[in-house]
């Protein structure tokens, strides 16, 4: 169980890594965010590699539990589909993307165990999505041009790629809306 400091440190760790990444953060940010010293959080986080996988466990055990929340909320696909659009589109307000596509951009430069955490969340996402795909093509709901797979993967890059763009726009909601729609609109056996 984490203590609330640790919470918070994870808190302000995570809205700073969405919005700037990792190399351009450090100890010094979130201690002044949390206003604590940088040695409390050495206390919880002994280094900045420890601190970003614990935030990505964080972050893929959330997303899971979003993804569960999601398949139970409604068996319909296409509000299951929203729904978990929505989980990309959420943080445009506070200029955030995704975390695990936002440390790709780093991954090369990030500890492997670091590595191994972003790509078993991007495989858990996607074995979801496969999923909620599958049950779409089964009920002629949703049209795949190939594999499950493959349009998972499609979509999880169209919805990470809609957010660096409705990012850097005036209206970034606008934006990502008018990037999904037409695309998902047309994968969609009935109007979308």
């Amino acid at each position: 169980m984490e203590s609330k400091t640790a919470t918070k440190i994870l808190d302000v760790a995570q809205d700073i890594v969405r919005n700037r990444g990792y190399s351009a953060f450090s100890y010094a940010d979130i201690a002044e965010e949390v206003g604590i010293r940088k040695a409390s959080i050495h206390y919880h986080f002994a280094s900045k590699d420890n601190l970003v996988r614990s935030l990505v466990k964080r972050y893929r055990k959330n997303m899971g539990r979003d993804c569960a929340w999601i398949a139970a909320s409604s068996t319909r696909f296409d509000v299951q589909l929203m729904q978990f659009t929505g989980l990309y589109r959420h943080g445009l307000d506070k200029n955030q993307i995704c975390l695990c596509a936002m440390l790709s951009a780093d991954f090369a430069v990030l500890p492997e165990a670091t590595q191994a955490e972003i790509q078993l969340f991007f495989q858990e996402a996607e074995a979801w999505l496969v999923e909620l795909l599958q049950k779409g093509c089964n009920a002629g709901l949703w049209e795949c041009s190939s594999s499950v797979q493959v349009e998972a993967k499609g979509l999880i890059a169209l919805l990470q790629g809609a957010q660096l763009i409705a990012r850097s726009s005036n209206n970034p909601f606008e934006t990502f809306d008018q990037i999904i729609e037409p695309l998902l609109g047309a994968k969609f056996s009935m109007e979308f």
